[in-house]
């Protein structure tokens, strides 16, 4: 399964930009390729090295330690991080002259794909760790600062979660009103098309004490808003408080009686796996954001069988009928592949009239990605760049209208928003709607933690502006 792609922070300082740190003091600076998970990992991974003195740092030029936290979803997020550690190796040769050392690792998936092949591509990383054993790092940070290099990709038999040090408070409430939460990781479907299963392993579900003890230090720290994360996170099943076995439904329920936990989302889903619970949830539970991240990929059953998908176009459609007759304001996202191989003209159109008919509030859409090691890359009638550009843009073109159609609903109406951090102008704060849109209001509306009855007076292209009802 692929969760929503982003990118965090820049590598863009020159040499001369070099800035030496006190000597007491190591600097990490960690860069974030890929999903959410990522993002939580990465944090995570923070967490893990300032119990080995390390202090993070936004600035590469301070940086005693640089961490790239890879993705390996597409052919172009791994080679955006061979390029990215060219610029970092002159980087680490600067130093070197000044007499400082930088230690280079690159963690997450491209690091658990491709193991010491990194290395013979690029000398100048040091350690390459997996995103099942980053609770490794300190030990493995020893071995790498007395000049060996590391490969760190098995499978950790132990809990990681279980050996990640505990972040502290201070550092919690740094880091705003809304978190990520991972809940569950590995996928066990096997999609021709996607690498998750051979770099995140099979499905492990954390169990709900876990999840909850964790959700209420968040909650204790400020976070208003949680969003679990999985590679499959409907597919979820952890042992409960009463030793039973729980679904997500049941643990959303749980996590909405944490004092301060106002808003919960989770992401992302499988078709496959979700069930009555589930859906009952979104009726039933106010906590529980009227927003769903729910991929189909195609909407050609050809294909779908083609990418073993394990559902046809029709029963996506009539779960989604379902899912908007337990929670009528409830907003769809998806993900769409194009140019999977094989695809015809008349396959692609199937997948245009599948969104026709369930008119996204947003989506995530690709050209297919051969991935070296997935069935999909090993199949025959690989349909050319030329034919899936135009498709892409075909696709796009009608999931915009949609979003924006979506946007415009909203004109008008007075909805709750989340206060979440300053705006990037002065007087201005942004909220987070309950469809997960920026909503810009004035800086006096309310704090950053509140939730506020705004009006909605007009949409930008990604964002709404409100005023305080």
């Amino acid at each position: 399964m692929e969760l929503n792609t982003i990118e965090r922070d820049d590598l863009g300082a020159a040499a001369e930009d070099l800035v030496v740190p006190p000597a007491a003091t190591r600097k990490v600076f960690v860069k974030t390729y890929g999903c959410q998970m990522n993002v939580y990992d990465s944090q995570r991974m923070t967490d893990a090295l300032a119990i080995d003195g390390y202090a993070a740092t936004d600035a590469i030029g301070e940086a005693d330690l640089v961490l790239l936290n890879t993705c390996h979803i597409r052919e172009k997020a791994a080679e955006k991080v061979y390029s990215e550690l060219g610029r970092v190796r002159e980087l680490k040769a600067e130093r070197a002259k000044a007499g400082r050392e930088m230690l280079v690792g690159v963690a997450g998936c491209v690091a658990q794909a491709e193991g010491a092949e990194i290395i013979r591509r690029s000398p100048a990383v040091d350690l390459v760790i997996g995103p099942q054993t980053y609770h490794r790092l300190p030990a493995v940070l020893a071995k790498a600062r007395s000049g060996e290099k590391i490969v760190e990709t098995d499978y950790a038999v132990e809990d990681k979660f279980e050996h990640l040090p505990q972040p502290k408070r201070a550092e919690l409430i740094r880091r705003g009103v809304t978190a990520f939460l991972t809940v569950q990781e590995g996928c066990d479907k096997f999609c021709t098309f996607c690498v998750v299963p051979y770099t995140r392993g099979s499905e492990v579900s954390r169990p709900v004490a876990q999840i909850v003890a964790e959700a209420e230090r968040l909650a204790d720290a400020g976070v208003r808003e949680v969003t679990l994360l999985g590679q499959n996170v409907n597919a979820w099943h952890g042992r409960g408080e009463d030793s039973e076995e729980w679904g997500l439904g049941r643990l959303l329920f749980r996590l909405a009686e944490i004092p301060g936990l106002a808003r919960l989302r989770y992401t992302t889903s499988h078709p496959r796996d979700m069930d009555d619970e589930l859906i009952a949830a979104h009726r039933d539970l106010p906590a529980l954001m009227p927003y769903l991240h729910l991929p189909v990929q195609s909407g050609s059953d050809r294909i779908l069988r083609a990418m073993n998908r394990r559902h046809m176009a029709k029963d996506y459609l009539t779960l989604i009928d379902r899912i908007r007759a337990a929670r009528n304001d409830i907003a769809l996202s998806g993900d769409f592949i194009v140019g999977f191989p094989g695809e015809t003209e008349a396959d692609f159109e199937a997948t245009m009239q599948l969104v026709e008919d369930v008119n996204y509030a947003s989506a995530f859409s690709f050209k297919y990605s051969p991935r070296p090691g997935t069935p999909g890359a090993e199949m025959n009638d690989q349909v050319p760049e030329a034919v899936k550009d135009e498709r892409l843009q075909r696709l796009q073109a009608l999931l915009l209208k949609q979003q924006q159609h979506f946007g415009a609903s909203l004109v008008g109406r007075t909805i709750d928003t989340l206060v979440e951090k300053p705006g990037r102008q002065a007087g201005q704060k942004v909220g987070r709607s309950p469809w997960l849109q920026p909503v810009i209001v004035d800086e006096k509306a309310g704090e950053i933690g509140d939730i506020i009855q705004v009006r909605i007076t007009k949409t930008g292209y990604n964002s709404l502006f409100a005023e305080l009802a």
